[in-house]
């Protein structure tokens, strides 16, 4: 078995930074658990395998394709970075001739077209609903101590819990924030949660780029201590923080050690198109 194979660094325009993926293009079907091998062995957040949905398809002139992504422990049924890198893939290296490709994915079709300032992913907007505190008071106790909680949501589409942080933090403090993952599994083990979102509001004209929201992600659920940049979070961050500062624009930034840029525009068909660029940083060749 011979795969073409690339890691790409996701919303970012920089080489290591943003979030890596690595990219399988897949000419033929791969056995089932050979997918949950690659990723094990990439041990990157996500591994994402491109298929091609008819026999006379062509990377390089078709404009559908499957995509399937991977964490080193699990298949996950939305990944935002891993999507982004897969169109680079597409886009860059192998010069696909479209302005505009579309995915089949387990979160049904997502869209990537190419902009001037990166690639655009059309996704689903998710909404986000009160969280009583004491349901979830052991979780967030075991992840951030005693650190100020200033609102509490769940998105029931995702799995995901958002904290916001109080406005009496800065970007600073969640950045140095230690957050306890190992624990969590014990904590939650419901199912109810597979992700937690940190997020902090923005500090408009505090320095020379500013932003309208921060975040930090985790999901030990499905083997990510922490994920670098998430294209998925942003999906439900953005329906929060529309809502919050009463805006369909934003810029936002995710303040892990590599660190990442989103640009976010509410669409008025209820989806969201967020934007990045991507640095693909590897090709090869993956042997079996």
């Amino acid at each position: 078995m011979k795969l073409p194979i690339f890691i790409a660094d996701a919303f970012t325009a920089r080489a290591f930074c943003g979030n890596p993926a690595a990219v399988c293009l897949l000419e033929n079907e791969l056995d089932e658990d050979m997918h949950q091998k690659i990723a094990r062995e990439m041990n990157l957040s996500e591994t994402a395998f491109i298929r091609k949905l008819h026999p006379t398809d062509n990377f390089a002139q078709s404009s559908c394709f499957g995509l399937r992504w991977f964490t080193p422990a699990s298949e996950v049924p939305l990944c935002g970075h891993a999507t982004l890198a897969s169109a680079a893939v597409l886009f860059h290296k192998i010069k696909n001739m479209n302005s505009t490709l579309t995915f089949v994915t387990l979160s049904g079709e997502l869209r990537a077209r190419q902009a001037e300032d990166g690639i655009v992913l059309d996704l689903p907007l998710y909404p986000v609903y009160p969280q009583d505190f004491h349901e979830v008071e052991d979780l967030i106790k075991t992840a951030i101590g005693n650190t100020l909680v200033q609102d509490i949501c769940y998105s029931p589409d995702t799995r995901k819990l958002l904290l916001r942080l109080s406005d009496t933090y800065n970007r600073s403090f969640l950045e140095n924030l230690k957050v306890n993952t190992e624990n969590l599994l014990q904590v939650e083990n419901t199912g109810k949660v597979k992700g937690l979102i940190l997020t902090l509001k923005g500090e408009p004209g505090r320095q020379s780029q500013s932003f309208d929201f921060y975040s930090r992600y985790f999901a030990p659920w499905v083997g990510v201590a922490e994920d670098p940049v998430t294209g998925s979070a942003h999906a439900v961050l953005s329906s929060y923080w529309s809502q919050q500062l009463g805006k369909k624009e934003m810029h936002a930034f995710q303040c892990s050690q590599r660190g990442g840029e989103l640009g976010i525009s509410l669409r008025p068909d209820g989806r969201v198109d967020i934007r990045g660029g991507a640095a693909v940083v590897l090709e090869g060749t993956l042997t079996a």
